[in-house]
């Protein structure tokens, strides 16, 4: 097994660490992977074949805003931002995460 490799989101965690990476304001899809991969010290790496059907389904739930602007690269950029949806949808999901790891723990504890 390769242990260099990064390890693999939980189903469902996608949508909740771009909604939590989006919280603290606007970003397009680039900064959002480099964000998650910074925040994670390097440890979690999101692909494009995975962020922007993310990004693009959570706009059709009504989680996100989207505009174009200018990157700081100076390339034109898809920018999302957090809708109140998005921030009720973000406070539900790290709620069901909590209790998922906090169950988790308790079996790794005990078993």
């Amino acid at each position: 097994m390769d242990t260099t490799a990064a390890p693999q989101l939980l189903p469902g965690t996608l949508f909740m660490l771009i909604l939590r990476i989006l919280a603290r304001g606007p970003l397009h899809g680039y900064a959002i992977a480099r964000r998650i991969h910074d925040a994670s010290e390097q440890g979690l790496q999101i692909e494009d074949g995975s962020l922007y059907p993310a990004l693009n389904r959570m706009l059709v739930k009504g989680w996100l805003t989207a505009e174009w602007g200018t990157s700081e690269n100076n390339r034109r950029a898809r920018f999302y931002s957090l809708t109140r949806e998005g921030r009720k949808q973000l406070d539900a999901e790290a709620k069901e995460f909590d209790k998922l790891v906090h169950a988790i723990q308790l079996v790794m504890r005990t078993a």
